[in-house]
């Protein structure tokens, strides 16, 4: 077989290679770019009018009614230090309520919340497991506050997280903020998914200094609850679902880097994998709520390039792997086949020796990013057999203390 019987083949294999290059690449690159054009108008604006850019703090007089919706399952482990820092956030307990839901947690999470005894604080009690979207929803419902924080059980808020979230309310156009997450883990995260994070992490800046949040991490975020719709059974990526859904409404979508909490990572790339699986079979039930969005703007870039196209990059992968096969008679696509070798060759001896080389630096980044492209295309064949769960599978986390 050769090249010339198959004429799509090269276009198939510089499409794909250019989309992936674009995707982790080019992408940042635009981004970056933007971003500076961005930040030079905005000290230009600042110099000429003198005026103070920065989002005005609100006096304890002056903050909202808020509810914490913590939904758990199985997090005996780490509930206890959850509830303590609760009861430490710098935020007028008497304008604040928060609300507990424990999914058919099959450990001692519901007796820690029975034996709670805090008038601010409720629980919610789900005999037996409905998926984390009846949680949220359960305990929005039971809400009375016009303003709705998300939080996780294994998530520790910093004193003032929730005042920098709410601050933004003050603003009538805006629907929903987003805060930030510090990740920390063991040495195999700070080779694996500490280095992805810090580059996801940086993304998410450039894209909300420029209008163009996507989506919120679960772990902190805050909406107004006329935003809040009902999630369905197989609404999977909540923080990406909620988020949209108010800016489906005409609202604002924002991030706020000062509003920060830490979530301790899972301990190895298997529970990294297992977590992945989840997230893309809830990424392609999402993919119908993307029609009908404006993408003629800095969001409807950052849509394509930071969400859509990762949820295909795993067959661009495949694109550009086997129809480079085809092509090995030429030098140019032999040495294009070397280089694809030599990744994959680097991502098995990060998956062999994973113990050995936590040590040196980016050693294992390669079996990390194939694992979790791996951990899609498992995703979209648990779609396509309509295997997806609605409920959440608890991974293992690394300890939080000594930090």
């Amino acid at each position: 077989m050769t090249v010339q019987s198959i004429p799509l083949v090269p276009s198939v294999f510089w499409v794909c290679l250019f989309l992936i290059l674009y995707s982790y690449f080019l992408y940042p690159l635009v981004l970056f770019i933007a971003y500076s054009a961005s930040q030079v108008l905005r000290d230009w604006r600042y110099l000429t009018s003198a005026s103070d850019r920065r989002v005005r703090d609100v006096g304890k007089q002056e903050l909202p009614s808020v509810t914490l919706i913590v939904p758990a399952y199985n997090e005996e482990s780490c509930l206890p230090e959850k509830i303590a820092n609760v009861k430490q956030l710098d935020y007028p307990p008497e304008k604040m309520e928060v609300i507990f839901v424990s999914d058919g947690s099959s450990d001692r999470t519901a007796d820690i919340l029975q034996g709670l005894n805090d008038p601010n604080i409720q629980a919610i009690f789900v005999s037996e497991r409905a998926g984390k979207f009846n949680a949220l929803n359960q305990a929005a419902s039971a809400a009375r506050t016009e303003i709705l924080v998300f939080s996780d059980a294994n998530t520790l808020f910093a004193p003032d997280a929730v005042q920098k979230l709410v601050r933004h309310f003050t603003e009538p156009t805006v629907g929903a903020v987003c805060g930030i997450v510090r990740l920390v883990g063991d040495s195999e995260f700070r080779q694996t998914e500490g280095v992805y994070w810090k580059y996801e992490s940086i993304l998410r800046m450039m894209e909300g200094r420029l209008g163009a949040t996507l989506n919120a991490c679960g772990a902190i975020y805050a909406l107004r609850r006329q935003c809040y719709k009902v999630l369905e059974p197989g609404d999977i990526i909540d923080d990406f679902i909620i988020p949209l859904n108010a800016r489906k409404m005409g609202y604002r979508v924002v991030s706020d880097s000062e509003a920060i909490a830490t979530e301790f990572s899972a301990t190895s790339v298997k529970d990294e994998y297992i977590r992945r699986v989840r997230l893309a079979v809830g990424s392609f039930r999402a993919l119908p709520l993307v029609s009908g969005l404006p993408l003629a703007n800095v969001f409807g870039l950052a849509l394509i390039s930071h969400k859509v196209l990762r949820w295909i990059l795993s067959f661009l992968m495949i694109g550009v792997l086997l129809s480079n096969v085809l092509m090995l008679n030429q030098p140019l696509y032999r040495m294009l086949f070397l280089c694809q070798v030599a990744f994959y060759l680097w991502a098995g001896f990060g998956f062999l020796l994973r113990h050995k080389l936590q040590g040196i630096r980016f050693a294992l980044l390669g079996y990390f990013m194939v694992a979790i492209h791996v951990a899609f295309l498992g995703g979209f064949w648990r779609y396509l057999w309509g295997q997806s769960s609605s409920t959440w599978q608890r991974t293992s986390r690394g300890p939080a203390r000594g930090l």
